[in-house]
């Protein structure tokens, strides 16, 4: 089979498509194949071959040599052999190229279809591995459409699918707009690669900064994390490793300059810049920004911090349903209770009164947990022995006492409790019964002081 400009055609298929030639060629060749056994049948021995100097491609059907031919489309004798290789023997095999024009119609409509789809399988692999690496990329596109609340975006080469769950809320966009998105995942999939894309990750935050601020392509300023509400506020959190160079100011740009056009790629969503810092409790009161702190309880166990703050800075630090204090917790790691000073104080001296309360604890005793950090009752309840021997005049006989006494005043109170809400639960009861059998009471019918009925006398009046 001779085609006079293939290689041109494959040339341009390739670069097109950016498939790579030899995937063009042994498709070519595995169509040739196909179309070879579906004219002469699948026994068929054949093969193809491309020759990029002339373009051509030659199909072989090889047959065994042997003495006595039983199927001719698989053997061939040695008399016929030796006329095409004057050197064979028995048991060789040779080929013998075919004439691909006596394919026909339907070998050649075969070989089509499997050009087709081993074209679409190799332009499918192409755009995957070439879009696989890109993950977490910020990439331009056009919208084509929208389909069920999804965007499909006009990358050039392939489609990608931005779906709503990884839209900004409220935000909206009509055919021919430009869009900027994170390729946040590339899914292989039998009808091609399906490209997703984001607008709500952390990540495109942090690309943006990165295209906006030199000094941390350059190294100098470093990016700790972010934490975003999409659409409507952002916490991000930088350091610097030259102490010349202030890392929120870098960000900030001249006159905000820098901040305020990753502010309106994200559509006016509000962002804080803040300073990265080594100490955890430091790092937290700098994510809680602008809010003051007045002091940082640690539970490094539990991953936790209890934040107190003047009464106030409360609404300032929680912020608008909770938004502030929960970003500071993502971008901090931390999980953050915000109280107010006057509520830290409540609770602690209902604390205190719960330790004087336990037998054989007194208010000198108490101040002497409070220094070791059991602060009530159900914390000296959960205390080890060994939290207790440490504090002056207790030893492991009496911290074995005051566990077990404050286990029982604990028990004690939560039995209280119970009753009391049994009381008040059997109090509403009978309240609610009462007023029911109140309303089912019969009404008597009213009558005037003579006794008799004062209904109207429904009968009709005469004429004058």
């Amino acid at each position: 089979m001779f085609i006079a400009d293939i290689k041109r055609v494959v040339e341009q298929v390739s670069r097109d498509k950016g498939i790579d030639v030899e995937i063009l060629i042994r498709s070519l060749e595995e169509a040739l194949r196909s179309a070879a056994r579906k004219k002469f049948g699948s026994k068929v021995d054949v093969e193809a071959q491309y020759s990029p100097e002339t373009g051509e491609i030659e199909v072989f059907q090889f047959k065994e040599v042997i003495e006595e031919v039983t199927e001719p489309d698989l053997q061939i004798s040695l008399k016929e052999g030796r006329k095409l290789d004057p050197d064979c023997e028995v048991g060789d095999s040779l080929g013998t190229k075919m004439d691909t024009s006596s394919f026909g119609r339907i070998a050649a409509q075969s070989a089509k279809q499997v050009i087709i789809q081993k074209m679409k399988d190799a332009e499918r692999d192409a755009v995957y591995s070439s879009y696989i690496d890109r993950k977490g990329e910020v990439i331009n596109g056009i919208v084509q459409r929208v389909d069920r609340g999804s965007i499909i975006v006009n990358l050039g080469s392939t489609e990608a699918i931005l779906p709503t769950r990884e839209q900004i809320p409220r935000e909206s966009y009509r055919r021919g707009d430009r869009i900027r998105a994170l390729i946040y995942d590339v899914l292989y999939d039998t009808r091609g690669p399906q490209i997703v894309l984001s607008r709500t990750h952390p990540d495109l935050l942090i690309n943006l900064f990165k295209t906006e601020v030199p000094e941390i392509s350059e190294g100098i300023v470093e990016i700790k994390g972010a934490a975003r509400e999409p659409g409507v506020r952002a916490k991000f959190a930088v350091s610097s490793n030259d102490s010349d160079i202030d890392p929120v100011g870098a960000c900030v740009g001249m006159k905000g300059s820098r901040v305020q056009n990753v502010v309106q790629e994200l559509r006016g969503e509000r962002i804080d810049i803040i300073t990265w810092h080594v100490d955890s409790a430091k790092y937290v009161c700098n994510a809680l920004a602008p809010a003051e702190i007045a002091r940082v309880i640690i539970d490094e166990e539990n991953n936790a911090m209890e934040v107190i703050v003047p009464d106030e800075f409360l609404s300032v630090a929680i912020g608008k349903r909770g938004q502030n204090v929960r970003l500071a917790s993502k971008l901090t790691g931390w999980h953050l209770d915000v109280n107010s000073e006057s509520k830290y104080d409540e609770m602690l001296k209902v604390g205190y009164d719960s330790l004087v309360r336990i037998p054989g604890v007194g208010e000198g005793l108490a101040d002497a947990l409070v220094e070791k950090g059991i602060y009530s009752a159900d914390e000296l309840a959960e205390a080890s022995v060994e939290d207790l021997v440490d504090i002056r005049g207790i030893g492991q006989e009496k911290a074995d006492v005051l566990i077990e006494n404050a286990r029982q005043h604990v028990l004690e109170v939560a039995d209280a409790g119970e009753l009391q809400e049994d009381e008040i639960g059997v109090e509403a009861e009978q309240e609610v019964q009462d007023q029911s059998e109140e309303a089912a009471a019969p009404v008597e019918e009213s009558t005037d002081t003579t006794g008799e009925d004062t209904s109207s006398d429904s009968s009709p009046t005469e004429d004058a």
